[in-house]
């Protein structure tokens, strides 16, 4: 597409705000990298100055007769070399490379480069007094150092079951010393108590859709998992019912409130359902609570409604941060407690004295309360994005998590999708690793926490949006 007042160099027109189009056969490269090429050579010379607003992704594609995918790629690719900066509801915008912080800079890297949707990880604190908070806690532990590198006596010190029993608290869990563990992660607490309650052989029902870290501990425990059906509130205690019938299971693993993948709450009257089915037919109940302090308003969880069956994990990783392993464990009674807790001890010898000391920390002096209303409130911004970019009716989401689940429309695999995302330097995860048994749906999960800026999250969704209103045919992933 030209005009008559094309500039009479061969590389590019630019008429004004977003009229900028590149001639990219000049650069004898993939349309994508030519782009950059293109957008590098035309600032560097002063066709483009600083500040000019570029046409948008949808808006060039169209001029150069190109897809959409490769625009966003040369977006993306002009993004690392610090050529172009976008604005949330502003647009793309050119800017002064010599004064943009190159590759080099690792926290740049992440402002610019491509979006990992993948990782179910919280967003990332950046406000300045929050983060010198969170730092000020490793200062003043720095001076206790050479004890925390110690082994230290298993389940932490009173200290420690006091801000953790402080914590579940908050989620609504009173309970006692002799029934809390303190656990190096969600993984090993659910590996001991599937221990526990279980033999080879032995059968444990979750949802059809579920975490696939159950999957992996069910199949190295030679346990057999069966599936439930579910639906947009989480599993159906009359389908639990049928299970425990047919085939006796020892326990029913939930994740409960906001679950991954589907976002999906289990409304008070159907977890009173569940208890109800499982105190009939004696089945233990595993309640997963990884996202207990992320909603505000949550139901009651199992451990409320029902202790005395109940197994209950609250892990950090979701609330405060993938890094910090660490998760309260609340049996049914001290006396379960104990040989849950031996195993613990034999598998794991301790939770970390530096990650239980900072933990600790954080919960008595406010500090994790703090780290979890930012990740509320940035979850919330980030989800309203995704009602925003993302068509109505192709996904589940709820106000307060911050991952999303995307049903494809027909003629899309989840296959093809994962691929058409990776060819725009985005990260997705396809249904398979979280079907616990039949044909896993055509359906995605999309993280938007993590490193990832709204900037970042806005220009993977928009990429991804565009993907789902066309067919597979018009998005293809090989440029």
């Amino acid at each position: 597409m030209t005009s008559p007042e094309r500039d009479e160099r061969p590389n590019a027109q630019t008429g004004g705000t977003g009229a900028w189009t590149p001639d990219l056969k000049r650069w004898g490269k993939p349309h994508y990298l030519a782009i950059a090429e293109a957008l590098a050579d035309d600032i560097r010379t002063g066709r483009l100055t600083v500040g000019t607003r570029l046409p948008t992704q949808r808006a060039l594609a169209e001029a150069l007769d190109l897809n959409f995918t490769t625009v966003s790629r040369g977006y993306v690719e002009a993004h690392k070399r610090g050529l172009i900066e976008g604005r949330v509801g502003q647009g793309t915008f050119v800017v002064d490379p010599a004064r943009t912080p190159r590759s080099t800079d690792a926290a740049a890297a992440r402002r610019i480069g491509p979006v990992d949707f993948t990782m179910n990880l919280p967003p990332e604190p950046d406000a300045p007094a929050l983060q010198a908070r969170m730092q000020a806690a490793f200062v003043d532990l720095s001076g206790n150092l050479t004890n925390l590198l110690r082994y230290q006596g298993f389940g932490g010190t009173e200290e420690d079951k006091e801000a953790a029993l402080r914590w579940l608290k908050g989620r609504g869990v009173v309970t006692s010393c002799e029934r809390l563990l303190i656990c190096p992660g969600a993984h090993s607490a659910l590996f001991s108590i599937l221990g526990q309650v279980a033999r080879p052989g032995d059968t444990i029902c979750a949802e059809r859709i579920t975490y696939p870290g159950i999957r992996a501990l069910a199949a190295h425990l030679r346990l057999r998992l069966v599936d439930l059906p579910m639906d947009r509130y989480g599993v159906d205690p009359d389908a639990f019912a049928a299970a425990c019938t047919k085939v006796a299971p020892k326990a029913i693993y939930l994740n409960p409130l906001l679950q991954n993948p589907t976002t999906a709450t289990l409304p008070r009257t159907r977890r009173e359902a569940v208890i109800a089915v499982a105190r009939r037919y004696a089945v233990t109940i595993i309640e997963d609570d990884a996202y207990a302090r992320i909603c505000p308003t949550p139901p009651p969880s199992f451990a409320e409604l029902a202790p005395e069956i109940t197994y209950y994990v609250a892990g950090l990783a979701k609330c405060l941060g993938a890094g910090l392993r660490l998760a309260f464990l609340v049996a049914p009674s001290a006396r379960s407690a104990l040989p849950l807790g031996g195993a613990l001890r034999a598998a794991t010898v301790m939770a970390s004295p530096i990650s239980t000391a900072l933990a600790t920390r954080w919960i008595m002096d406010g500090t994790a309360e703090a780290i979890v209303q930012f990740v509320r409130e940035e979850s919330a911004a980030r989800q309203r994005i995704a009602t925003a970019m993302l068509p109505a009716g192709t996904y589940t989401a709820d106000p307060h998590a911050f991952h999303v689940w995307i049903t494809l429309p027909e003629g899309w695999t989840r296959s093809a999708f994962a691929s058409q995302g990776r060819s725009a330097g985005l990260g997705v995860i396809a249904s398979d690793p979280f079907c616990v048994a039949g044909t896993p749906p055509e359906a995605v999960r999309l993280c938007l926490g993590g490193p990832s800026t709204r900037q970042q999250i806005t220009h993977g969704l928009e990429v991804l949006a565009h993907a789902l209103e066309g067919s597979p045919a018009l998005a293809s992933a090989y440029i």
